[in-house]
């Protein structure tokens, strides 16, 4: 498929680690060209985390598909002088360094104005860039934190933990990608130009977290109520949580809809539950949730896991198993819809390893599209992109890399 709605957009990205490249993969999942910027010799320091062998880690692949990579040393004139004249040939630039870093490089929105009078500056930090805070460093586990979400993640009677990945990163890019996306959106359905102030897109990453707690503050401020950590369970619905089998495995199951309830209880043959005046509601489930989880644990134990979904699933109970990344790689509903998409990888074995990586999302036409290429090599496009878009000569792109 060959479905780009971003084709002809060109994106410069500044950014490291996870999250304004994240916003970067998904402007170029769809069509967008993104020219990754570098530091020579070491680049994105992504290349070297979760690195289990080769030089790049699958990490880095992953999260810097579909782009270019080209190396320029920012700290020098000579960098900062191509980033500018790369940008007057860009739609976009995507940032995620400390507040006031740009603006100390000579590279500030009211410069690239200058520059560029439509670009769209989209720039992603710990706490965005205005107020008290914003200078602080931080990361996405810090904005977790911050953001409300940490408190709410693990077991009641013990300390917070984190969701095993960048979750903070990750939603601050995509929002990033949607404020950069709407802000082009602006820019074409007008003939009149957009005030700077309009096209700098401002994602913190404690803001992209508070903004998806749900009612974490309306429910304190309107009734004085203080979330707190439920385990598996979801604070105020029931039953829906994690339930063993009898293979060791263990299923979610959410049956936590009055009518679905209903059919639930007579799955697990308990009909007294289903009748009982005070489960006939969502309210009186939670106020019962450690009784209801009980009774359900004793008829999952009873079976494997294929057996309980089995039977939960001809009743159209909400349920499915536990996935590892083993599971995930031969399930048929991601294969269905292209969502594994292999390619050979230099993994650090004498011959590249085909290895699958997750698709594009959301889906057009069907299935994922497809992806072009995984992350890049270290500065793969470097002369490409500099002959191309600036006409430099081999001798020019020599110097500048000397």
């Amino acid at each position: 498929m060959s479905i780009s709605p971003l084709d002809g957009v060109r994106v410069l990205e500044l950014g490291n680690y996870i999250a304004a490249p994240t916003a970067g993969r998904i402007l170029g999942d769809f069509g967008a060209e993104v020219i990754k910027v570098e530091r020579p010799k070491a680049g994105d320091e992504l290349r070297n985390w979760r690195l289990y062998g080769g030089d790049t880690s699958m990490l880095y692949r992953t999260i810097n598909r579909n782009k270019k990579s080209i190396t320029l040393d920012l700290r020098t004139d000579a960098g900062r002088g191509v980033v500018l004249e790369l940008l007057r040939h860009c739609d976009v630039l995507l940032e995620n360094f400390r507040p006031g870093m740009l603006e100390k490089w000579g590279l500030g929105p009211e410069v690239l104005n200058e520059v560029n009078p439509d670009l769209v500056i989209t720039r992603i930090y710990a706490y965005g860039q205005t107020g008290p805070m914003a200078a602080r460093p931080g990361f996405a586990a810090v904005a977790e934190a911050v953001g409300g979400l940490r408190e709410l993640v693990g077991d009641p009677d013990r300390p917070p933990v984190r969701v095993g990945v960048s979750i903070g990163d990750s939603i601050a890019g995509i929002y990033a990608a949607f404020g950069t996306v709407m802000a082009l959106f602006q820019r074409e359905r007008t003939d009149a130009s957009i005030p700077l102030g309009e096209r700098v897109i401002d994602v913190a990453l404690n803001e992209a977290i508070l903004s998806v707690m749900e009612s974490l503050v309306p429910d304190y401020l309107a009734y004085g109520i203080n979330r707190e950590r439920v385990g598996g369970r979801m604070e105020g619905i029931a039953p829906s949580n994690a339930y063993p089998t009898s293979d060791g495995t263990s299923i979610i199951i959410g049956g936590n809809g009055d009518a679905i309830f209903q059919r639930y209880m007579e799955v697990i043959g308990r009909p007294d539950l289903a009748a009982d005046p005070e489960l006939q509601d969502n309210a009186g489930r939670w106020r019962n949730r450690e009784r209801l989880d009980a009774s359900i644990a004793e008829w999952t134990v009873r079976h494997t896991r294929d057996e309980a979904l089995k039977l939960l699933e001809a009743a159209a109970i909400p349920c499915g198993p536990i996935y590892t990344a083993a599971d995930i790689v031969v399930d048929e509903q991601y294969k269905a819809r292209n969502m594994i998409q292999r390619f050979p990888v230099d993994v650090g074995a004498p011959q590249p390893k085909t290895v699958g990586f997750s698709g594009i999302v959301p889906v057009i036409g069907e299935k994922s599209l497809p992806i072009r290429n995984i992350g890049p090599d270290l500065g793969e496009h470097t002369r490409e992109v500099l002959s191309e878009l600036l006409g430099m000569s081999d001798a020019d792109i020599a110097g500048l890399e000397a």
